[in-house]
């Protein structure tokens, strides 16, 4: 993070951080610019550094905009593993927001931190994944064990793909990318996403 003129300027990594979305959500925010609305950077050396406090107002114009979809739970890593706040987060799929709020306001299993770290101001709470999977698992708005549905439930149907359906039935003679270019700029997200969403409501509704 760098500081001029009084205001912060963040890299690629510092975008990260505040966030605890992964390098790959963080690119393709990027790469969708034209139909996202991303601010523009500012080089400094030959790295790319957006103001904060404008990418951050972005963003959350952004991640508002788009249509909600199930948490995914990463399943991955040593289960025992030590997490803080933000990497807890991308576990279980939600905003870091979120786990800042359930340190007020725990949910109903909300696991004790397995450590808790002494900072300057504060304190840091971590937890295993392990702990956050089980939680996730009790838990019916973060899925089911495993990360499948039970057997002989009904999957709750990805909301996007009748957006996409009513896109291409409004629009029956245009091609995928200008449809999903469309979608992307209305709801949110990039345009590769939306292909594949296109793709599943043919199957779908065809």
């Amino acid at each position: 993070m760098k500081t001029i003129g009084g205001r912060q300027w963040a890299n690629r990594d510092d975008l990260i951080a505040v966030t605890g979305y992964g390098r790959t959500t963080i690119v393709d925010l990027w790469l969708d610019r034209e139909t996202n609305g991303h601010p523009q950077p500012r080089l400094i050396g030959r790295a790319m550094y957006w103001d904060l406090e404008e990418w951050t107002r972005w963003f959350e114009q952004h991640r508002q905009q788009a249509p909600a979809s199930p948490p995914r739970i990463d399943r991955s890593g040593n289960p025992d593993e030590l997490l803080p706040p933000a990497a807890q987060a991308r576990l279980l799929g939600v905003d870091p927001s979120r786990i800042t709020q359930y340190g007020k306001k725990p949910p109903a299993g909300w696991p004790e931190p397995a450590y808790v770290e002494q900072l300057t101001t504060r304190t840091r709470e971590y937890r295993t994944r392990r702990q956050l999977w089980e939680f996730a698992d009790n838990n019916p708005a973060f899925g089911t064990a495993g990360g499948r549905p039970p057997s002989g439930t009904t999957k709750t149907p990805d909301p996007r793909i009748r957006q996409a359906a009513l896109a291409l039935q409004a629009a029956p003679h245009a091609g995928a990318g200008q449809v999903a270019a469309d979608l992307a700029e209305k709801y949110g997200g990039s345009v590769h996403t939306w292909k594949r969403i296109i793709t599943a409501a043919r199957k779908t509704e065809g």
